[in-house]
């Protein structure tokens, strides 16, 4: 296991930790990932010309060594009002639709795409060079539906959940959705299926799946 140094910030299932002023070692603390698979992935995307951050091998399975970004998380931005709900989603779907121009790792399917499978606004650096986007535990190759069903999910669910941040989750979804061309009705319903099978649910997120799903369904109608 790789020495760390200042915690820098924890999430559901990792901790991030200062190396030096380059570089950041996240640290998986429920052993689900593979940090070596999600370092692979992101390499790829950024060899196609996708935003994310540099990484190094780290030799474990726990540890994901990458470059350290400077910047608030789409999410802090929208908090401390420097960004504006309709230009998050809108730039949401601008990364949904770069990222589905990188073709998957295997040729058998010309429209196999990476998918992110966890793009929401915490999960987007807003750095001086521009958005990057970061926690790719999650991503595979499959079709792009997918990927819109499961960003729109997560925001909606949000939305519908009542607290304070509620009316500016669905404003967000509102813009994600303004062309709600590349989401697919078994996109949707596959999202809906995953984010309720997903460990790290709360029971009161998993009850809030079928309000969510259906304020997507009336955005698109």
């Amino acid at each position: 296991m790789l020495p760390t140094g200042r915690l820098l910030g924890s999430g559901r299932s990792a901790d991030v930790y200062e190396i030096d002023e380059a570089w950041v070692l996240r640290r998986d603390r429920e052993g689900w990932g593979d940090a070596a698979a999600e370092g692979a992935v992101m390499s790829y995307v950024l060899d196609h010309g996708y935003p994310v951050p540099r990484v190094r091998p780290s030799g474990s399975r726990t540890d994901l060594v990458m470059e350290r970004l400077s910047g608030p998380t789409m999410l802090g931005a929208l908090l401390e009002g420097s960004l504006g709900t309709e230009e998050a989603g809108t730039l949401l779907a601008r990364l949904l639709r770069q990222l589905h121009t990188v073709p998957g790792r295997s040729a058998d399917d010309p429209d196999v795409r990476v998918l992110h499978l966890d793009l929401h606004p915490d999960n987007v650096i807003l750095t001086p060079d521009g958005p990057r986007v970061i926690d790719w535990t999650n991503a595979e190759d499959g079709h792009p539906g997918l990927d819109w069903g499961m960003s729109a999910v997560i925001l909606a669910q949000v939305a519908v959940g009542g607290d304070p941040i509620a009316a500016p989750a669905r404003e967000m979804l509102t813009a994600l959705l303004a062309d709600p061309s590349d989401l697919t009705d078994s996109g949707l319903t596959e999202a809906r299926g995953r984010r309720a099978a997903n460990p790290t649910m709360s029971p009161r997120e998993v009850e809030l799946l079928g309000a969510a799903e259906d304020l997507i369904r009336g955005l698109v109608r």
